[in-house]
């Protein structure tokens, strides 16, 4: 990534203008030219010289690093998209997201009721279980309440022989290698974080099958793809899981639906019938 010099001098001046001195915690004062803070005061706000930031405004300063920019973040008063977006002028991708990543929205709990007819389930970016509807829950099983790794889809994988058995045993590897993959990725976004260097060092020690994946450093978000899940009720049932990304990336929510031509469809329904049967 490059710094865009010119947008970053552009943002931060019409930043700038937007914040008033009430709002910095600073003395209004009288006779100010301009709306907003004064580059001096933005300087202090953020504990940098007057001249560096002058220079930052004026497109022609050095790039500033991930600490400088935080620090701008809150002498501008910035959203978190507004931070993003400075990070990302500045040649840096914006600060990970960590706030809260067990918590599902009331939004997409609800969104989880109203699809009765189609498995879904709202996964953490490193594979933590957080929500399941009744039909993945029956599907898949369901997994919410287990604290720590024991919720996590990739340490069961590789830690809980058991977890393997709803899969064929020839895409056994294909599904190993299409979990470390998008965990690669959720990692590498995460850099430095507690959580997700504690599940690597775990899987590491549990299985040589994952030490060994984990070395080819392969990298690819799971998006989209085709599974057959074993189902002692149902028998062999093909789908089509669809992951959609939330804006922040992490947590998604992942759609299990029959593929067309299949009886995929009707396996489900025979499925969510006696679900319903249960809970009446």
């Amino acid at each position: 990534m490059t710094i865009d010099r010119s947008e970053l001098a552009d943002f931060l001046r019409r930043s700038r203008e937007r914040v008033s001195p009430r709002e910095a915690g600073l003395a209004a004062g009288s006779r100010r030219r301009t709306p907003g803070l004064r580059r001096e005061e933005v300087a202090q706000l953020a504990g940098m010289s007057t001249d560096y930031y002058t220079r930052l405004e004026q497109a022609r300063g050095p790039q500033p690093s991930p600490q400088i920019l935080a620090a701008l973040a809150r002498a501008l008063r910035l959203s978190d998209d507004g931070r993003d977006h400075l990070h990302l002028l500045a040649g840096h991708r914006p600060p990970a997201v960590r706030s809260r990543d067990d918590q599902v929205g009331a939004s997409l709990l609800h969104l989880l009721g109203q699809l009765p007819g189609t498995a879904a389930q709202v996964l953490g970016d490193l594979g933590d279980v957080l929500a399941q509807n009744d039909l993945a829950r029956s599907l898949l099983g369901g997994v919410c309440t287990v604290s720590e790794h024991g919720r996590n889809v990739v340490w069961r994988w590789f830690a809980d022989p058991a977890a393997r058995e709803a899969y064929p045993a020839d895409e056994h590897a294909h599904y190993s290698r299409v979990h470390v993959a998008d965990l690669r990725a959720a990692v590498g976004r995460r850099a430095g974080d507690p959580a997700a260097t504690r599940l690597v060092e775990r899987l590491r020690g549990a299985s040589e099958e994952f030490a060994a994946l984990w070395e080819l450093h392969e990298v690819a978000v799971r998006r989209h793809s085709r599974m057959r899940v074993l189902h002692p009720v149902i028998g062999p049932v093909d789908l089509d899981c669809q992951v959609l990304l939330a804006p922040e990336g992490n947590q998604r929510l992942v759609l299990l639906t029959p593929p067309p031509g299949t009886d995929a469809a009707d396996r489900l329904a025979l499925l969510a019938a006696g679900e319903e049967r249960l809970v009446g």
